[in-house]
């Protein structure tokens, strides 16, 4: 007998077929035939354990067939995927709980594992042994978090304080494996999931007060920098100021707050939040370019209210010759906007957006500025016929 525990299939049947073929080098997990297996590639650590939610790629086969009948490796970015809620094939779970970190295997699953006699019409036939091919790239054992949600407020605050913040945390690992896949509200959901326990947390000493707030910090930031995804400026500074509640020097905070209040056009606000950060960070390239950037919009915003304030509240001309100036003043208004819209498009080439946002905002920048350059020549020509 090996020494994994598993049982060799070797010399049980004459292979006749592809799968019988497989059959030979693959090993039974359960002991009864219903799931063979074959580690390709091993892994690494503890397998996966009862109730996590893993990440991974798959794809699943009939006999004789070269294309998959369902398949998930087209997908940049695999969703999570919870055992016995969203992998519901009784032998793919069971598959999983044997597999690694980084583990790539394949299994066969006899029909009492897989879709039963009737099988899946028109996919799957009756009575059909299927191949699937799983690739393991990482598991979250949210188990444990179930299990901490399902309990009353008293019995929560009876666990083990170490155990509560490994739940915390497995909750923001959720939160960051969503924002890295660019599922924005997903993050945010589980970021405030692990902010609501830490708040409804009772704190037995000033030590675990210190904790919960050290634990909150990043969950803040965190959320701050999601609702700036999201294109949520206010809430994204609600969260900011949060952060800068339990931490008013961090730099981070401070960033964040700059960059929404950069958002909301605030510039005046942003520059003070960004001098502070740069007074403790003065080498940060980001914070650097992000100060830059405020100061361009906030000079050329102050020189396009300036004169647009000078012509709304000038005196009504009446003679030709004042008209001719209000036309021009009209003209030169026109022309510092059509400036500041320049300044913000120039900036959009130094942003880090991503490139699908950065081609949107681009176009319809691109757009008010064919606008402008049409009313300027419409007013030119125009202030040109009054002064003749």
């Amino acid at each position: 007998m090996p020494l994994n525990g598993l049982v060799p299939t070797s010399a049980r049947m004459r292979p006749s077929t592809p799968f019988q073929l497989l059959m030979q080098r693959m090993d039974d997990v359960l002991g009864d035939g219903g799931i063979l297996k074959e580690v390709v590639h091993p892994g690494e650590g503890p397998p996966v354990p009862l109730n996590a939610s893993v990440l991974m790629y798959y794809s699943g086969f009939l006999e004789y067939s070269d294309q998959p009948y369902e398949s998930n490796t087209y997908i940049k970015h695999p969703p999570l995927m919870k055992l016995g809620k969203e992998v519901t094939l009784a032998g793919l779970e069971m598959g999983l709980l044997t597999m690694k970190r980084g583990e790539f295997s394949r299994f066969l699953f006899q029909p009492r594992y897989a879709y039963g006699d009737m099988g899946c019409p028109p996919l799957i036939p009756a009575s059909a042994t299927i191949l699937y091919e799983v690739q393991l790239l990482d598991y979250l054992d949210s188990g444990l978090v179930d299990d901490y949600v399902a309990r009353s407020p008293e019995e929560q605050n009876a666990v083990s304080f170490p155990m509560f913040l490994t739940v915390v945390n497995t909750l923001r690992s959720f939160g960051n494996r969503c924002f890295n896949q660019s599922r924005y509200e997903n993050a945010k959901d589980n970021y405030k999931r692990a902010a609501t326990l830490l708040g409804n947390r009772t704190a037995q000493s000033e030590p675990e007060k210190e904790k919960i707030k050290a634990a909150l910090l990043p969950l803040h930031l965190n959320c701050s920098l999601t609702e700036l995804r999201l294109e949520n400026p206010r809430r994204a500074l609600k969260y900011g100021k949060k952060a800068l509640a339990i931490d008013a020097t961090n730099t981070k905070a401070l960033y964040r707050c700059g960059q929404a209040y950069m958002e909301l056009s605030e510039y005046e606000c942003a520059q003070s939040c960004l001098i502070s950060a740069q007074a403790r960070k003065p080498f940060d390239s980001d914070i650097n370019n992000l100060l830059r950037k405020v100061a361009i919009c906030h000079q050329g915003y102050k020189c396009y209210r300036y004169k647009r304030r000078h012509w709304c509240f000038s005196s009504p001309s009446k003679t030709s010759d004042s008209h001719a100036e209000d036309l021009g003043l009209i003209l030169d208004v026109n022309i510092v906007h059509l400036e500041f819209l320049f300044y913000i498009n120039g900036i959009f080439f130094y942003s880090k957006m991503p490139k699908f946002l950065f081609e949107t905002r681009r176009t319809a920048l691109n757009s008010q500025i064919k606008k402008m350059w049409v009313q300027l020549s419409f007013w030119n020509n125009f202030s040109s016929k009054g002064r003749e």
